[in-house]
């Protein structure tokens, strides 16, 4: 049976340009380097997208997914909300500021949507085990569009993982195995299952299957353009684990500007990351190109990545754009979820306090224009890393139930 991944016609090396047929392969036959998909896109026009489903499906004709994918069962996420941070932008002093929330995907983190393309991958590949090397919300993703594709799963993440996210992996089915060490260990451990016969027919969603399954991150991309009315955000924060978010999300934009889909305006890139994990954001900082593996130690665990396959591709975005990378203190990232949740009603995990920390970072220290329109990315629900905060976590007072009580309390 012929494949069928849309518009994606090859894969191709992101360092030296060979092409490769469509396959389950990562790394380049030449030179190692990561392989992406390769498209040939056809007219794609604003009215065709804005007449799809709310979810990543009305993008399928930019994605490497065939035309009939909105027929499957899948977990359909994307559309999420962009909400227009008014009362955090006062807070920082910034004119237009939105807050892309992905926290309400299916799963509740942005993993729903690279997880969603690897599953038509594995679909396309005929593989019947879905599987990943995860710190956590990609375990949860990818069990549970196992469970809705009819698909086995086993995923493997750190055994120290926050409760909240095992629990959530589990509760889809399929196997989850705990690994001690550090999630690099953990990927390393994937990839050399792949090579194992034990490994035979299963697609790892961010090993063999990540040329299909990053590309998902560009929805991002296309959903802010288009919420904010077919225009590109003039700045951008995103948080770096991987580092592959935040070089799809720049993918993403050039796209809808090469299609005509968008006027072809400037922007700046922000990567953010925890301190006890800011390889990339140290490499930045003394002018490297190289980044330097570290071993992480930080409350934000779903960004705790030591050696990022894309660190190298951020730093080139980051400088190329005009933007930057910036790290924030653990307490910084608790202090970060409590303002944006206390100024916008939206609980972010520990990945949105780094975001939002190294929002306020930027303003305070000049490396971002208050005054430029900006989107920072909450890629996670609040409720999966309920420790960060637990020393909030109790009543304002206990009273007895009466209003002499309450009136001597307030």
């Amino acid at each position: 049976m012929p494949l069928d991944f849309g518009p994606a016609v090859a894969l191709s090396c992101r360092e030296c340009g060979t092409r490769y047929p469509l396959g389950p392969s990562f790394a380049c036959q030449e030179c190692f380097g990561p392989l992406e998909a390769a498209y040939s896109f056809g007219k794609v026009t604003r009215s065709d997208i804005e007449s799809g489903p709310a979810n990543i499906w009305r993008y399928r004709s930019l994605l490497p997914v065939p035309a009939d994918v909105i027929t499957k069962p899948n977990m359909n996420p994307g559309w999420t909300k962009l909400v227009k941070a008014g009362n955090l932008g006062r807070a920082l002093g910034m004119r237009s500021l939105h807050v892309k929330d992905d926290s309400g995907n299916p799963t509740h983190s942005f993993k729903d949507r690279v997880v969603a393309m690897a599953v038509e991958a594995a679909r396309n590949f005929g593989f019947h085990t879905l599987s990943c090397s995860s710190t956590g919300n990609l375990a949860g993703a990818v069990t549970a569009a196992a469970a809705r594709a009819g698909l086995d799963a086993c995923v493997f993440i750190p055994a120290n993982l926050e409760q909240a996210k095992i629990a959530m992996a589990r509760v889809f089915g399929g196997k989850l195995i705990g690994i001690e060490g550090t999630y690099d260990d953990v990927n390393r451990f994937c990839s050399e299952l792949i090579g194992d016969p034990l490994g035979d027919k299963w697609g790892f969603t961010n090993i063999n299957l990540r040329p299909y399954y990053a590309e998902g991150s560009k929805t991002l991309a296309y959903e802010i353009a288009e919420q904010l009315g077919w225009r590109l955000p003039e700045q951008i924060i995103i948080p770096i684990a991987s580092g592959s978010q935040l070089t799809k999300i720049d993918k993403g934009f050039k796209e809808l500007v090469e299609l005509g889909l968008v006027e072809d305006t400037p922007y700046k890139i922000f990567g953010a990351q925890a301190a006890g994990c800011s390889p990339v954001s140290t490499a930045y900082k003394a002018g490297h190109d190289v980044v330097q593996p570290v071993k992480p130690d930080t409350i934000a665990k779903s960004l705790a990545i030591g050696n990022p396959a894309d660190g190298p591709y951020v730093l080139d975005i980051a400088r190329r754009t005009g933007g930057g990378v910036e790290d924030v203190t653990d307490p910084e990232i608790v202090a970060a979820i409590r303002l944006l949740a206390s100024t916008e009603g939206v609980f972010a995990e520990t990945a949105g306090g780094v975001t939002v920390g190294v929002l306020k970072k930027l303003v305070e220290t000049g490396q971002l224009d208050p005054e430029a329109e900006t989107v920072v990315l909450n890629t996670g629900d609040g409720l999966k890393t309920l420790d960060a905060i637990a020393d909030g976590a109790a009543p304002t007072a206990v009273i007895r139930p009466s209003l002499d009580a309450f009136r001597a309390t307030v």
